[in-house]
């Protein structure tokens, strides 16, 4: 199953390859979860041109495709986890800070664990949502955010304590 995952994250970013300026981008996030649980999360992002609503003229929506590393525990007794997670991401300006617009962004997609135990938990199953909420700072070229992401099997199965991050995140275009 993570084969055919990581074909299908491969074949979205082939598929859209001849894009125009600013669709594509990339992300780099470090995060850190409940005890101490720390990652990082590769991400690949696609920026498509859509025509919204005069209402909506001011949302920015994008899909975001990621390979997560996540570690729990001591050098010599630690515990890892593989994620893949494909997620749409709404943002919408609300203020601006020094001329660069500040956002608010939010999402709900799917990831792809590779160990169900993790970090003293049974989260029950491979296939969770990944929520986030996070605050983006958008400069010209790239963004730097704060969010708060959350991992559940929305209570399909028992348990479903989830996972808690916070993540530190650069992005930029290409």
């Amino acid at each position: 199953m993570i084969r055919v995952i990581v074909f299908l994250l491969s074949l979205l970013i082939v598929v859209t390859a001849p894009a125009h300026a600013k669709q594509h981008g990339y992300a780099i996030h470090y995060i850190h979860g409940e005890g101490s649980v720390d990652g990082i999360k590769l991400a690949y992002q696609y920026h498509p041109e859509l025509d919204l609503p005069p209402a909506w003229r001011h949302f920015d929506v994008h899909f975001e495709s990621s390979i997560n590393f996540w570690r729990y525990g001591e050098e010599n007794h630690h515990d890892g986890n593989f994620v893949l997670a494909v997620s749409p991401v709404i943002r919408y300006p609300f203020t601006t800070v020094n001329g660069h617009p500040v956002a608010l962004e939010f999402g709900i997609g799917v990831a792809l664990l590779d160990d169900t135990q993790f970090a003293g938990k049974d989260v029950s199953t491979h296939y969770q949502f990944e929520d986030r909420l996070g605050l983006v700072y958008q400069m010209d070229d790239a963004n730097v955010a704060i969010r708060y992401m959350h991992y559940s099997n929305a209570g399909f199965k028992s348990p479903n304590p989830g996972l808690d991050f916070l993540s530190l995140s650069y992005s930029a275009y290409f």
